[in-house]
């Protein structure tokens, strides 16, 4: 899952995109209402979190204009901003959740669940082949034994997991994992493959990877 962070407090936004990482989070800040515009206009983004306070454009304006343009993104707002009509004004803009300051962690990231959520995402666990994937746990697993995944790999797992014998292209990797701004080379994403398609090997999976040349990576049966 990818975030777009908006928050002009530095220090908490750095607080913050620790937190998303050590949940598997890919996630990209942004200091300003401007940039954060330009982020979620351009951008391949799952949810959006937004400080109401920011410089050049507060946050309520980034929402209604988002809205008012179509897109549909999950949308938390993360404010200190905690009277009722604040609340009201926050959600009747099209928030999905609303979340004051101070918050706890567990708040902060049941949030970003509850607004994700679709029906077929219930489960937390994902299921191919003889191949189980544990979101809650971050495990790969299967019989013949199980790995906790890091960080990339499982965001590239459940990418793949999540869309079986689609191909993924390289490039869509590298934004919804590495973002925009990352300075890792491309070829980072073969690496990352390489891995684990050798926690599959040893997991004596059913599915496999497949390279496409030129195109991108797909997970597939291979009995």
């Amino acid at each position: 899952m990818r975030i777009l962070l908006a928050e002009d407090e530095r220090s908490l936004a750095r607080a913050l995109l620790k937190i998303f990482e050590k949940n598997h989070f890919s996630a990209d800040a942004v200091y300003d209402g401007e940039e954060a515009l330009d982020y979620l206009e351009n951008g391949n983004y799952d949810v959006a979190i937004l400080d109401v306070m920011m410089p050049k454009m507060d946050g309520i304006t980034v929402l209604k204009t988002i809205r008012s343009n179509g897109n549909k993104i999950p949308v938390m707002i993360l404010t200190a901003k905690a009277e009722i009509d604040d609340k009201v004004l926050g959600l009747d803009s099209g928030a999905n959740y609303y979340l004051t300051k101070p918050f706890a962690t567990k708040e902060l990231l049941a949030g970003i669940r509850a607004i994700t959520r679709s029906v077929a995402e219930l489960d937390s666990k994902l299921m191919l082949g003889n191949i189980t994937l544990d979101r809650k746990t971050f495990t790969l697993s299967s019989e013949s034994g199980s790995f906790r995944l890091a960080n990339k790999e499982f965001q590239m797992m459940e990418m793949l997991i999540t869309n079986p014998r689609r191909l993924i292209s390289t490039e869509l990797f590298m934004e919804k994992i590495w973002g925009y701004d990352s300075d890792s080379e491309i070829n980072v994403v073969w690496v990352y493959i390489s891995y684990l398609r050798k926690k599959l090997a040893a997991l004596n999976a059913n599915i496999e990877i497949k390279a496409t040349r030129n195109a991108g990576y797909s997970l597939e049966s291979s009995v």
